[in-house]
């Protein structure tokens, strides 16, 4: 079977971390068509894991596996989702609401729950093939991705010391970010850009004589 660009980044931007975990607890927010839970399901079947999958469209029939808990709600339903889930997870993956304000809201809420060199993963992070006139031309989809991917760099810009991050670009994209410690995550702090100052405005017209 031939893989799409969805799954292969996917794998390629799990797959030598989960390598590495036996048994590995992953919690996933969103279903819905069930690519990552089918991708999630068969490493938790091989190496004796568990899923546990939240979305707010009842997605439970897609799939029967003792390695699966399927959570039907909200990802934000704190409450419901903690009923169900362990204290420390391997890995969380977000794919479900993709506004940029709420990702961070899931990502914050969540990120206690890693394990110490845990892995997180955060889908739909590049808005290049969603840009004008590419080969998915949408604004909707360019405006929420590329607002997540600077929301995740402003987290980052204040967190360096405390988790790894790194960018897959294929297809929608991918951020993977690698717990270091288990101190508290930091405020986000905006990463300052000198692009529109006074300084670039010269700088620019310098080299357009040079």
């Amino acid at each position: 079977m031939i893989k799409d660009d969805y799954l292969i980044k996917l794998e390629e931007t799990t797959s030598n971390y989960l390598r590495s975990v036996a048994k590995p607890a992953i919690l996933e927010f969103g279903v819905r068509h069930g690519q990552s839970t089918e991708f999630f399901l068969d490493i938790c079947e091989k190496n004796d894991g568990f899923l546990y999958s939240v979305d707010m469209d009842d997605t439970s029939k897609k799939f029967n596996s003792e390695k699966w808990k399927f959570i039907h709600g909200r990802d934000d339903n704190f409450e419901l989702v903690e009923s169900f889930i362990p204290k420390k997870i391997d890995l969380i993956y977000i794919d479900s609401f993709h506004d940029a304000e709420h990702v961070a809201k899931i990502f914050f809420h969540y990120y206690p729950f890693l394990k110490d060199n845990g892995c997180l993963i955060i889908d739909d992070v590049s808005w290049l093939p969603y840009s004008k006139k590419n080969e998915r031309d949408n604004f909707n989809s360019e405006i929420n991705n590329h607002e997540t991917f600077h929301k995740i760099l402003d987290i980052y810009n204040n967190n360096t010391n405390n988790f790894d991050l790194t960018f897959n670009f294929k297809s929608s994209g991918m951020a993977k970010i690698i717990k270091k410690n288990e101190n508290e995550l930091l405020i986000s702090k905006k990463v300052l850009i000198r692009k529109f100052t006074f300084k670039n405005f010269i700088r620019k017209i310098v080299r357009s004589f040079s």
